[in-house]
């Protein structure tokens, strides 16, 4: 396992993001799961990523049984606002924060979290900063080791640069989404601030796995985020509609050749960019983990593929991404 900067911390560049583990992508046995979580730990993933809302909780007491031997090597960053309203003020209160705090520590049984994250809030929310002092206070209390937010577009991204506090910032970074390379990757670089990139395998689009007649089951936000029903349409494939991503994967397959699969070869590209701190890829089993973490041995990109795969993304997937971004 490789690491990299969060902060004063080494986090592994391949962690775990435990969406997936915890709902709303399909049936996944505790059994199986925990399994993963331990696969991952076993081979040097040291970071997690989670939220209050992941199963309504499920994500976060999973992690308290997969980690509870190893609190001290075992790093946790989880997210809060989802689960009140997200463009109240009142969500992001003292009083309401520190209830949302007190519930993530109490599921995975800790005494402070590493990294706590507004998960996806809404831009007036950060244009007034309010939420920030309040994140300050809370560090400086020991409850929070650092803070950071989980964004869904540049804009937003480069507003939370400007907040002092912001040790890491949550983009969806991956192969059909290179937009956050040109200018808020660098700056966040040059500040000291952390990219967890997520989504890495654009919701299993660049596994390279999935035909046009797949179809998710009821429960998977795959089948019923597509077109952006429940929350912003880019946390589902990119922003782009399953037929159009599968078919433009396709287009993409030659990425795998000598890196073993696209899996291995789209998380590649990812951690080729050193301004990225981690990936943070979802698993539902073992062979999942075991998969994405082979991505750390395989060859880098050369600058001549990057470009081909720049040009891909302006001139084939760019006119295809839909919503905020």
């Amino acid at each position: 396992m490789k690491y990299r900067k969060l902060g004063d911390l080494q986090v592994s560049e391949i962690s775990f993001g435990t969406w997936a583990i915890g709902g709303a992508w399909g049936r996944v046995d505790e059994r199986d799961a925990l399994d993963g979580l331990a696969a991952a730990i076993d081979a040097g993933v040291n970071f997690f990523d989670t939220a209050d809302v992941y199963g309504d909780g499920r994500s976060e007491e999973l992690l308290a049984k997969a980690t509870e031997s190893r609190k001290h090597d075992i790093y946790i960053a989880t997210k809060f606002c989802r689960a009140g309203d997200i463009h109240d003020p009142a969500t992001y209160s003292e009083p309401s924060v520190r209830r949302y705090l007190e519930g993530s520590l109490r599921r995975p049984r800790r005494d402070f979290v590493d990294l706590y994250q507004i998960h996806g809030p809404p831009i007036d929310i950060l244009r007034d900063g309010a939420v920030f002092e309040v994140l300050g206070k809370l560090q400086a209390e020991g409850k929070i080791r650092y803070y950071g937010v989980s964004v869904e577009t540049v804009e937003e991204g480069l507003l939370c640069l400007r907040d002092p506090g912001v040790r890491a910032l949550q983009v969806i970074y991956n192969v059909f989404r290179q937009k956050p390379e040109e200018e808020l990757l660098p700056k966040a670089q040059a500040q000291g601030v952390g990219i967890l990139a997520r989504l890495p395998l654009a919701s299993g689009l660049l596994t390279g796995k999935f035909t046009p007649d797949h179809r998710f089951e009821p429960d998977d936000h795959r089948s019923f985020n597509e077109n952006g029903k429940q929350f912003n349409v880019g946390e589902t494939f990119a922003g782009l509609g399953f037929a159009k991503g599968v078919e433009l994967a396709d287009k993409l397959r030659w990425i795998g050749e000598g890196r073993g699969n696209m899996t291995r070869a789209a998380l590649r590209w990812i951690l080729d960019n050193e301004a990225v701190t981690c990936a943070i890829p979802g698993f539902k089993n073992r062979r999942q983990v075991e998969d994405n973490l082979a991505a750390i041995d395989v060859p880098s990109f050369s600058a001549e593929e990057r470009a081909r795969l720049r040009r891909f993304y302006e001139d084939e997937v760019l006119p295809h991404i839909r919503g905020a971004y």
